[in-house]
């Protein structure tokens, strides 16, 4: 699999797993009732986009499934942060060659969607050993805002007649991600269509994605800049965006998630966080389009320290 294949499968992938990812709360705490952990395969494009293979977070009542996710993932989703707001080693954030983890598990009677970040919690402290500490320290930052041109991004359309289009068990990947064309996925976790396409100057990829909040929007942006991205439009709801990336911004996501031959977390010579100092054709000027701004600035930001965490789970 050549580069760009490579970066479009990282496109798909980011999606579907910051889509899946909770940032509910609960009340009581709670452990699951059953948990099975093992090592997942390494991730593999041609089956993720056939649907042979699964990436992220599957709910089916009180069934609760994790697919060939990260340790770094799971952190986060437990704790309810974003991934950037997790430090801890470099090889539990899932790059080439670092075991992810497929989780199937038993929600206890009475318990709901909204506690699972707490029995996850339970889950890692058991099976991974995990102890964390928090902390909070004024850091370099991005704050989203919404420019001065105004919003130009359009709400989410209404969903059809009938319900909402199918969640994320009910997804569906169609394209070839070898042919050089595009890849549509529909039912994405929460509830939208995504298009992933080649960018009219063929230098970058187009994502268009009929559902989206800046919540995740958020998620998304700090995997390709060099600062944590926070929110501070105010915006609630769920908007239609398309983001054309750049080949830099695209290799700093791919680079981040351990894809393919860049490997790592980011950074590098071919494969640097674009910054603001970058010329137009950055992720700046894409963010520009959709009538927001990433400002620097410093600011407080909460993190979640892992002070200790085992590589392989202890028995099922």
């Amino acid at each position: 699999m050549d580069q760009m294949q490579w970066l479009r499968f990282s496109c798909v992938s980011l999606v579907l797993w910051v889509g899946a990812a909770s940032a509910q709360t609960g009340q009581v705490p709670l452990t699951f009732e059953v948990a099975s952990v093992k090592v997942a395969g390494q991730l593999n494009p041609q089956k993720i986009m056939s649907g042979e293979q699964r990436i992220g977070r599957k709910v089916d009542k009180a069934r609760v499934e994790y697919n060939s996710v990260a340790l770094g993932e799971l952190i986060a989703e437990a704790y309810k942060v974003k991934s950037f707001q997790v430090t801890g080693p470099d090889w539990m954030s899932g790059g080439m060659g670092v075991p992810r983890f497929d989780i199937q598990a038993k929600m206890p009677a009475g318990s709901t969607e909204d506690q699972i970040p707490q029995m996850l919690q339970a889950l890692l402290a058991e099976r991974f050993g995990l102890k964390i500490h928090k902390d909070s320290k004024e850091r370099n930052i991005y704050e989203l805002v919404i420019a001065k041109t105004g919003l130009k991004m359009k709400p989410s359309e209404a969903p059809p007649e009938g319900g909402a289009e199918p969640p994320a068990q009910g997804m569906s990947i169609s394209g070839n991600i070898q042919d050089g064309k595009g890849v549509t996925v529909k039912g994405a976790p929460d509830g939208g269509t995504v298009h992933v396409n080649p960018s009219a100057d063929g230098k970058g990829m187009r994502i268009e994605l009929s559902k989206l909040n800046v919540d995740r929007l958020v998620e998304i942006l700090s995997r390709m800049v060099d600062r944590p991205v926070v929110d501070h439009t105010g915006l609630k709801g769920d908007y239609q965006v398309a983001l054309d990336l750049p080949m830099s911004a695209m290799m700093a996501m791919a680079g981040g998630m351990g894809a393919g031959p860049m490997g790592g977390r980011g950074g590098g010579d071919g494969n640097r966080m674009a910054e603001a100092s970058d010329p137009s054709t950055s992720i700046f000027e894409s963010v520009q389009a959709l009538g927001l701004k990433l400002e620097g600035r410093k600011g407080p930001l909460e993190t979640i320290v892992v002070d200790h965490l085992e590589k392989t789970p202890t028995e099922n």
